[in-house]
């Protein structure tokens, strides 16, 4: 017999004595009564006093149930009042952002983790060229969703041509147009905080709709009230203050993730870049600086058409330019009509930018698209030079180290003069790269296909769409990718960004539709970078330039350099005669070799 638990002899000791039954007795089923159930007068009022007790809990139950309605109406209005408070508020969006996020990396992750293991497929190409695009196309939403940085991310990836396949830059192309628009109120009321001023003690008039918006600013039209100046007033989001560092967490988190679960695709390295210059961008004093410094550098070359907007004054997140207008490079109907010669548009902007990557203490801006520059017309210059160049958003700048950028200059003259052995040797100078790794780096630095780059024709030949779609294969097949992302972790950053510079440059040259094509673009560069070499070779000299040794090194150097330099002139008078003969222009023999 099983002995009875303590909790129920200690409860038997507050009841009545029970005579005792068997513990298996106890389970077995009672039997049921059939005698009718007869009612007494006694048990008759006893039940109408169950009754009126019955009553009396219901009003009583009615008395709690209101008591309870009240308290749940004063607990849900005092959480409703907490959601909407500030911490709260903040709390529910970050979650929200960093959930979107980590859904969207874990189901990315998840998508290439099986798809590479088909690397045997026979229609593999086509598997993982649909996977690219199922993750672009998710990753897109995400952004969209989370804004801030994050469409800034996406614009700096979409020109990473040589690193992503096409479609996920293709992808994100339209990030580049599609830019937040903050409320004027919100602005106002960042301005007083910043400040202590209203925007009326600034601006007499003020347009409430911004002539243009970007990931980090947008810009308005406005009159300053002391000097009824018409103005350029740039001023920065107002929500990237609040996520600017969650954000730029969460993209560390999702490139380390990536390199977790595929090593050979390692991209922190713009986690660390976006790290190093996004809290620059977001302080337009910087900018301030930056654009006072570049203007006052191309003060002493008159010859570029370049305008920069003077800066009036700046704040953190408030920055008053000159309001200077002009119409995208790529407006082509602009130029056309006003009798703007694109390929004098696309040389001058090889030589703005190739002065900034090869000039000595040359500032260089390293975000260049579109919508950085315009065009307009300026009758006082002769034709076919007669417009302006305005470059805007001077956010993004940075200083080449003298070795780089005469390495960079060394490397590029012998990729025009197809001479392999000295492309290699700068390779290793700039970034320690052997043999193996040298031709994806001169890929790179080309945005060509090696074979072209080592072919007798060379770079100076226009890229065929057979080019373009054979590199975007290779990359989109993954094992050229792996190899740019891990060549490029090595890569010096401000190598990162010449790159980043001259592809957005190419692309605004293809956009240009140039009859003559990238001849005279390589020919500029060529220019610049003979001039760099020139001026390392004169300061490589000791002593006296009387000295017969000095002067014959001198002589050799400014041969080299004037070699390049008459070649460029010889060619564009050819192309200035074909011009006023109306002939199209054509690569002469010369320009080639």
């Amino acid at each position: 017999m099983t002995p009875i638990p303590l909790w129920r002899a200690f409860s038997a000791l507050s009841r009545q004595p029970k005579p005792w039954i068997c513990r298996e007795c106890l389970q077995l089923p009672k039997p049921r009564t059939t005698q009718p159930r007869t009612f007494t007068t006694t048990q008759h009022f006893r039940s109408q006093a169950g009754k009126r007790t019955w009553r009396k809990a219901f009003k009583d139950t009615a008395e709690r149930r209101k008591v309870a309605i009240t308290v749940t109406l004063v607990f849900v209005a005092g959480s409703t009042a907490l959601a909407f408070s500030e911490r709260a508020r903040h709390a529910y969006l970050a979650a929200q952002r960093s959930g979107r996020v980590g859904v969207t990396l874990a189901l990315c992750v998840n998508d290439y983790y099986w798809v590479l293991k088909k690397d045997a497929d026979p229609d593999y190409k086509s598997i993982l060229a649909t996977c690219h695009k199922r993750c672009a196309d998710r990753t897109l939403k995400a952004m969209e969703a989370n804004g801030s940085i994050f469409i800034k991310l996406g614009q700096h990836l979409s020109s990473l041509n040589y690193i992503l396949p096409s479609e996920w830059c293709d992808t994100f192309v339209p990030l580049q147009d599609h830019c937040p628009v903050s409320s004027y109120e919100s602005i106002e009321e960042m301005v007083l905080h910043d400040t202590g001023k209203h925007m009326e003690d600034y601006f007499s008039d003020f347009d409430r709709r911004p002539v243009g918006a970007a990931s980090l600013a947008q810009v308005h039209t406005a009159t300053l009230r002391s000097t009824g100046e018409k103005v350029a007033v740039k001023v920065q989001h107002p929500t990237l203050d609040e996520w600017s560092k969650l954000d730029l967490w969460l993209t560390r988190f999702t490139f380390s993730t990536l390199r977790y679960w595929f090593p050979e695709y390692d991209l922190t390295w713009l986690a660390d870049e976006m790290e190093e210059s996004l809290p620059k961008e977001l302080d337009f004093r910087e900018e301030g600086r930056n654009a006072v410094r570049a203007k006052a550098y191309f003060a002493r070359l008159p010859t570029h058409p370049l305008v920069i907007p003077a800066v009036i004054w700046a704040e953190r997140r408030l920055l008053v330019m000159e309001y200077i207008t002009g119409h995208r490079p790529d407006d082509l109907a602009f130029l056309d009509s006003n009798g703007i010669d694109r390929d004098e548009v696309s040389a001058a902007l090889s030589r703005i930018f190739n002065e900034m990557i090869f000039g000595r203490d040359a500032p260089l801006h390293c975000d260049p698209h579109g919508g950085n520059l315009a065009i307009r017309l300026n009758p006082a210059r002769a034709a076919p030079r007669n417009f302006d160049i305005v470059l805007y958003d001077h956010g993004l700048y940075r200083d080449i180290p003298l070795h780089l950028r005469r390495a960079y200059a060394h490397i590029w003259l012998a990729v025009l003069d197809v001479d392999e052995a000295n492309m290699r040797k700068y390779a290793y100078e700039i970034a320690g790269l052997n043999d193996d790794e040298f031709p994806i780096f001169a890929s790179a630095i080309t945005g060509r296909d090696f074979r072209v780059v080592k072919s007798e024709a060379g770079v100076v030949q226009s890229r065929s769409e057979g080019e373009k779609r054979a590199i975007g294969e290779a990359l989109g097949e993954g094992g050229l990718l792996s190899q740019v992302v891990f060549l490029l972790a090595k890569v010096p950053t401000v190598i990162l960004l010449i790159l980043k510079t001259n592809d957005l440059t190419r692309s605004l040259d293809e956009k240009l539709q140039t009859r003559e094509g990238p001849v005279r673009t390589f020919m500029i560069l060529a220019q610049y970078a003979a001039r760099s070499v020139f001026e390392e070779r004169v300061e490589g000299i000791t002593g006296s330039l009387l000295w017969p040794g000095n002067l014959w090194v001198y002589g050799v150097a400014w041969a080299s350099y004037a070699k390049v330099a008459v070649k460029l002139r010889v060619y564009e008078l050819y192309l200035s005669g074909r011009r006023r003969l109306g002939l199209r222009a054509e690569l002469m023999p010369a320009a080639a070799s």
